[in-house]
């Protein structure tokens, strides 16, 4: 497949992460959330606060190319940004809460877009380099780093709970 997957998939797997997460985090008490598996690791709530990073970052980038006629402008690394919020400070029922929502919207947009919407793009600079990115690119982007995160998540509540499918 030339290119990022298509509009589809990629709003499917962003729909498929958020339903995971919360298949994977329901019910669960507040201590496996925020419980880092090793030290140095990042706790449920620590990874879901990245999510977030990530959904601003990159979800604000796609909305930059959709309101602008092919923006230029820096990069901004999702880690970055998550060290200037208060998001590792919030219960996980709150974040998810407000991931959800924010997901909600995001998806929203999307599912208004035409096809050709999908290709529009910025010129994007980072490590002293100029890239061409597209929504569609932005998009994919999102729920594939996304998709590794819900595995991560899963894994450490795995460990956490002794199994739990």
């Amino acid at each position: 497949m030339e290119g990022p997957p298509t509009a589809e998939q990629s709003m499917a797997l962003l729909r498929e992460n958020a339903s995971r997460l919360a298949a994977l985090t329901s019910g669960l008490p507040v201590e496996a959330l925020h419980a880092a598996p090793l030290p140095e690791a990042w706790s449920p709530n620590d990874v879901l606060a990245h999510i977030r990073a990530c959904c601003d970052v990159w979800g604000g980038n796609i909305a930059r190319i959709l309101a602008e006629d092919h923006p230029t402008f820096a990069g901004v690394n999702p880690r970055t940004w998550m060290k200037r919020t208060d998001y590792l400070d919030w219960p996980f029922a709150k974040a998810f809460r407000a991931f959800m929502a924010q997901r909600k919207e995001l998806l929203r947009t999307l599912e208004a877009l035409a096809p050709e919407d999908w290709q529009h793009s910025a010129t994007v600079t980072s490590y002293g380099r100029s890239n061409e990115r597209t929504l569609r690119s932005y998009a994919w982007q999102l729920a594939e780093h996304e998709r590794s995160h819900v595995r991560q998540i899963d894994q450490t509540l795995n460990r956490e709970i002794g199994g739990r499918p």
